[in-house]
């Protein structure tokens, strides 16, 4: 991997993966989160307690708007790298970020997608 051009689609490709991959888990943590608030209110827990909780909810939930928004930059830059270098059509690195492209626009935002 001596040519720069792959090490830089390899580090794009990951950053595209990693993020599409946190904005994952930041919607796993809201709805397991919005559970645990439902079942301690369900058991009439203390209200500090439960307010921390909501707490934690609101801050899950407000990662997720910028996961969003970084994964568009990130896909945006990986997609233009790959239109730009062509030549690499052949190569691992290229392979894998085109599947990491595709991947990725499950978790992109809608109008980005249509």
């Amino acid at each position: 991997m001596s040519d720069p051009r792959l090490r830089q689609l390899t580090i794009k490709t990951g950053v595209v993966k990693r993020l599409s991959k946190e904005k994952v888990v930041y919607e796993k943590e809201v709805v397991t989160q919005q559970n645990r608030i439902d079942k301690l209110k369900a058991s009439g827990s203390d209200d500090h307690v439960l307010r921390k909780q909501e707490e934690v909810l609101q801050e899950s939930m407000m990662m997720i708007p910028d996961c969003q928004r970084r994964l568009a930059k990130a896909h945006e830059e990986l997609s233009e790298m790959i239109k730009n270098e062509e030549e690499l059509k052949e190569t691992d690195q290229y392979q894998a970020a085109v599947a990491a492209l595709e991947d990725a626009k499950v978790n992109l935002p809608q109008k980005i997608t249509a």
